[in-house]
C-alpha cells in the first residue's frame, strides 16, 4: 500500500509541475492546480512516509521518478530538447533509485 500511495504521489507531483510550466508565473487558472497537485503529493508522501517506507527511498524514488518523467513530459509536450546529455542524467536517476532500493528500502 506505501509504494502505491508513493506512485500517486510521484504521479499529482509531475501533474502539479506541468500545470506549473502552463500557469504563466502563476497568474492564470493553471495556478489552482498547481497549488492542489503539490498538496496532494505531499500529502500521499506523507501517508506512504507513515506506512514505514524510508525516508530516503521514498523520496528519491519520489524526486527521481517525477524528474525523469517531467524531463521526458518536457521534451515530448512542451517543445524542450531531450539531448543525450539529459538522457544521460535520466539513466543516472534511475541507476541511483534502483541502487537506493537494492539497499534496503523496505522492513
Amino acid at each position: 500500500m506505501a509504494w502505491l500511495l508513493l506512485a500517486f504521489a510521484i504521479a499529482t507531483e509531475v501533474l502539479a509541475t506541468s500545470a506549473l510550466k502552463l500557469s504563466n508565473g502563476l497568474s492564470n487558472w493553471w495556478s489552482a492546480a498547481v497549488v492542489a497537485g503539490y498538496g496532494s503529493s505531499f500529502v500521499l508522501l506523507a501517508q506512504a512516509l507513515k506506512l514505514q517506507l524510508e525516508v530516503g527511498v521514498a523520496y528519491a524514488v519520489w524526486s527521481g521518478a517525477g524528474t525523469a518523467a517531467i524531463a521526458l513530459i518536457g521534451a515530448a509536450f512542451l517543445g524542450e530538447s531531450l539531448t543525450l546529455a539529459k538522457v544521460a542524467g535520466i539513466v543516472l536517476i534511475i541507476g541511483g533509485v534502483v541502487v537506493l532500493n537494492l539497499a534496503g528500502g523496505t522492513p
